[in-house]
Parts: C-alpha cells; sequence; structure tokens
C-alpha cells in the first residue's frame, strides 16, 4: 500500500492562541520534542495569516475563540491561501467546544486535540506531550506507528474484488484522525433499506461522539444513533461507540444486543476498533465486514485478523485519501485487506458487498 513520502527535516509548528499560557505550554513542549521546532507563535488568527508567507509552518495548532480573527475566520482563509496545509484544532472538552471542533472539521480542520485542564503547568505541558505532539508529527507525515506482521495464513490479494463469500450480516467500522469528514461522505451511501445494522469506532471523547451521531443521522438516509448499554441490534441502524467505552457485541445474528463496558484501553484507545471488531467475529463469523478509516496507530489491526480468521471481510481506505495512514496502512501491510480503495470508493464498494453485487 503506497504512502506519502516521507520527509527528513524537523516538522515547523505555528501556535495560535490568544491564552498566554497555552502558547507557552505547546511552545515548551515542542521545543522539547526531537523532529519538531516552534516556528512561531501568535494571539490572533490575523496576526497568523500575516506570518505565513515568512514562517513557512508544516503544522497549524489553532484555537478557535480568539479576538480580532477567530479560528473559523482563519481556518476559512488558509484554506483558500494554502489548502493542504495541516491544521489541528486545539479545543475544550465541553458541548460547545465540541460543536465547534466538528464545525471546524467540517470546515477542513485536519484533527483536533483536546486542552489540558488547568492543573498546572507540569501535567498540562505532559498532556500536550502524549496528546498533541503525535498528532502533529502524524498530520506531517511523519508516522512512528510499528506495523505488526499478519498471522500466518491471513494474507489474501490486497486488491481482490470479486469475492466467495457467505453473505455480509452486520458492518464494523474503525476510524480516528480525519474521522468525521470520512464518515460524513461514507454514511450517506448507506440505503435506505440497509438489511445489516453498522458499528463504528470513531476516536472521539464522550461529548464528542454523541454529536458526531446526531450530524451524521442529520445527513444519512438510515437511523444513526450513539449506542447505549444492553440496547438491541436493529439491522438498518448505526451504531456510534460512546467516547470512554468499549462497545461489544453480544448474543447471535438474530438477536444480538450492544453491551457497553469499562474495560482497559487497548492501543491506547476506549472504545477501541479491535474490541468491537473481535466480538462481532464472534457474534457474525463469516458475516461481518470490517472497515479501517483514516487514522493514527494500529487499532483495527488485531480486530480484522479475527475478522478473516472468522471468514469475514476487509476493506481499508487508501493512504493517499487517507488524513492519517497509519490504521488502514497496518492492515493493508499485515495482509488483511480484501479491498483498499479511495474514500470516495469505500461507501459503494460496501453497498455492492452488502447488497451482494460484487
Amino acid at each position: 500500500m503506497s504512502r506519502p513520502l516521507v520527509a527528513t527535516s524537523p516538522v515547523r509548528v505555528l501556535v495560535i492562541d490568544d491564552s498566554v499560557v497555552a502558547r507557552r505550554v505547546v511552545a515548551h513542549a515542542i521545543d522539547a520534542e526531537p523532529g519538531l521546532v516552534l516556528a512561531g507563535t501568535a494571539p490572533n488568527g490575523r496576526a497568523a495569516i500575516d506570518k505565513l508567507g515568512l514562517l513557512r509552518p508544516d503544522v497549524l495548532v489553532l484555537d478557535l475563540d480568539m479576538p480580532v480573527m477567530n479560528g473559523f475566520e482563519m481556518l476559512a482563509a488558509v484554506r483558500q491561501s494554502h489548502p493542504d496545509l495541516p491544521i489541528i484544532v486545539f479545543s475544550h472538552l465541553t458541548r460547545s467546544g465540541a460543536a465547534a471542533t466538528l464545525d471546524a472539521l467540517a470546515l477542513g480542520a485536519t484533527g483536533f486535540a483536546l486542552k489540558p485542564r488547568a492543573d498546572g503547568i507540569g501535567m498540562a505541558e505532559e498532556l500536550v506531550r502524549t496528546e498533541l505532539l503525535p498528532l502533529i508529527l502524524a498530520v506531517a507525515n511523519r508516522p512512528a506507528d510499528v506495523v505488526t506482521p499478519a498471522a500466518p495464513g491471513l494474507a489474501p490479494p490486497a486488491y481482490q474484488t470479486n469475492l466467495e463469500r457467505a453473505p455480509i450480516t452486520a458492518v464494523v467500522i474503525g476510524v480516528s484522525t480525519g474521522g468525521p469528514n470520512a464518515l460524513a461522505e461514507l454514511i450517506p451511501c448507506l440505503p435506505a433499506n440497509l438489511p445489516v445494522p453498522v458499528f463504528i469506532v470513531q476516536h472521539m471523547p464522550a461529548v464528542f461522539t454523541q454529536m458526531l451521531a446526531e450530524r451524521l443521522d442529520r445527513v444519512a438516509r438510515v437511523r444513526v444513533k450513539e449506542a447505549a448499554a444492553s440496547e438491541p441490534v436493529v439491522a438498518g441502524r448505526v451504531y456510534v461507540a460512546p467516547g470512554g467505552r468499549h462497545m461489544v457485541v453480544r448474543g447471535t445474528p438474530a438477536f444480538a444486543e450492544i453491551e457497553l463496558t469499562d474495560g482497559l484501553p487497548e492501543n491506547s484507545c476506549r472504545p477501541s476498533a479491535d474490541v468491537l471488531f473481535r466480538s462481532a467475529a464472534q457474534v457474525y463469523g463469516s458475516g461481518v465486514a470490517g472497515v479501517v478509516l483514516t487514522g493514527m496507530g494500529s487499532d483495527g489491526l488485531r480486530g480484522c485478523e479475527a475478522v478473516r480468521a472468522a471468514g469475514g471481510v476487509v476493506m481499508v481506505q487508501d493512504a493517499r485519501t487517507s488524513v492519517v495512514a497509519s490504521m488502514p496502512c497496518a492492515v493493508a501491510d499485515a495482509g488483511l485487506a480484501n479491498a483498499v480503495v479511495p474514500l470516495r470508493e469505500v461507501g459503494p464498494t460496501l453497498v455492492r458487498w452488502i447488497t451482494g453485487a460484487a
């Protein structure tokens, strides 16, 4: 699976935030991180735009609520002049912050990271180091993920299209960075008479997943909702795992229900695609179809091994159309993908698989 070329020069980061403390914390963390260099800081969007040509940043870290020119205004302006410049929204974990972040992603932001709560400068810097800095490196096409080899006997042709398989009875989707926009393109492709349930793990906090489900429901021809504990599974419905909880499917294909658990994170994720995929493979067996879209890390790799071992099929988004290609590349490199397709083809291909047309 082809990937974008990786440059060797340090990633230059421009931090735009009206908070002096926030700028200082992020700048200090960047200065201490190998592979990153602080290109500069700005207190608002206007000042940042004035510096773009001189500073030549590789990535922007952008607050949304700022004076003079807010983050939305700057995002719109930058997308006109620099359509491919990665922009990470640095947002608060509140309902209004979640709504603003999802709006910014729809306007072209590349990804988002949560601002640390006011628990002290040291704690804030540690959270920035573990949450924000890996995302900066990832969107700058410098992934440091290690791809785990496939289990023996699980290496079918990566671009196979004519599949001899059991009818699909459930779909599981794993996605992370770039996910809201990818899902906004995929979910409207599902027909109103969708005959199977769809389960989604999107790496997001709880407030975000609820709002994401509501937004997807508004553009879908099927019902999209955040999953609830002990909820019976209904064909033709899309279930989004709540942030902070694993989503597990239990029962039989005819009488399945959703279980939400507080188990340990897997791949540093809760919810985890691996957890969902494994449970679906146990319930639906050869009838499960796994889909891994854009995202950081390798969550979904082990789950896809379980799907293939059960006789199911796997599709991944290609590297070129992924915001961050680590997740789908991990699956493709392990030889687990029956199809590797650009984002625009994921929905139509999935519908053909479900209806038996391919």
